[in-house]
């Protein structure tokens, strides 16, 4: 049985992970907050990024473009957008599942890897899968510079034909509690469809030639607004589990405190016997 100095030292420790963690969950609710409207504030961007090259796509009919070259698929890469630290739950181990279960029945070294964040891309060199390129230090706060970046790596390797076609797998943020893994792909982009509400644009130098200006930008914002959405999910996964980590520091300390009375009572009880024992033997 553990002694009194014992449990108020077991008291004293998880009351500071308390406080850890309880700092932890505050933290990540403030950057949550941010991480909410920057992901809202880029939705406009993309939407309207759809609409115009659905539009310029009609115009062009069936124009090529290297982004949009469709061939036998030997090597698929996968972007995956994942976590920097821990301390989020399941955050990490759910996307990783999720891309692993996307490659069922492929070789690994036909399924290279294009990491973001440490998670990741430990994850994946432990095991023995082939990490093209790696990527760290911004899950938390990506910005479009980032999504460029990824965009950039990417693209080029589509067009060398390193890769025949790219996927990119993210969190979808719907809630703090709520957040799900998925795979969406890149590349070859797919032939956008014209609008169905007809706008007139007037295209300068040609339709063909803002299409293939368009065509970068539409996969950055892609890339962007998952990395968005990522970091939104990795924030919102952070503190729900550090509420719940606080949670259960607050029950333990309840149950630590209660048994640390016990043991205080039945020590004193026993000290009184043993001085009425001792009393009684004088007599």
């Amino acid at each position: 049985m553990p002694s009194v100095s014992d449990i108020r030292r077991r008291i004293k420790s998880v009351k500071n992970i308390e406080q850890i963690t309880k700092a932890m969950k505050m933290v990540a609710a403030a950057r949550l907050r941010r991480a909410q409207e920057r992901a809202a504030a880029s939705k406009p961007y993309t939407e309207k990024m759809q609409e115009v090259l659905a539009s310029v796509a009609g115009a062009c009919g069936d124009a090529e473009h290297p982004l949009l070259a469709v061939r036998k698929v030997n090597r698929t890469a996968y972007l995956v957008l994942s976590a920097d630290k821990g301390l989020a739950g399941a955050y990490s181990s759910n996307l990783m599942k999720e891309v692993v279960a996307h490659m069922v029945g492929r070789d690994k070294a036909d399924c290279p890897l294009i990491t973001v964040g440490r998670k990741s891309r430990d994850y994946f060199k432990r095991r023995d899968y082939d990490v093209a390129v790696e990527f760290t230090g911004f899950s938390e706060k990506p910005t479009y510079q980032h999504a460029i970046a990824l965009a950039k790596e990417v693209a080029e390797g589509f067009v060398r034909g390193d890769y025949d076609e790219v996927y990119l797998a993210y969190t979808q943020f719907y809630s703090p509690i709520t957040q799900k893994p998925t795979t969406v792909k890149l590349l070859p982009l797919a032939q956008p469809e014209g609008e169905q509400e007809h706008r007139e644009y007037i295209y300068e130098p040609s339709a063909v030639d803002v299409l293939g200006q368009l065509l970068p930008k539409y996969l950055e914002s892609v890339i962007y607004g998952g990395l968005l959405q990522s970091a939104a999910s990795e924030l919102g996964a952070r503190m729900t589990a550090m509420g719940s980590a606080t949670d259960n520091a607050e029950e333990l300390i309840a149950k630590l405190v209660l048994n640390y009375n016990k043991v205080r009572q039945a020590t004193i009880t026993r000290e009184i016997s043993e001085i009425v024992g001792g009393a009684e033997a004088l007599k």
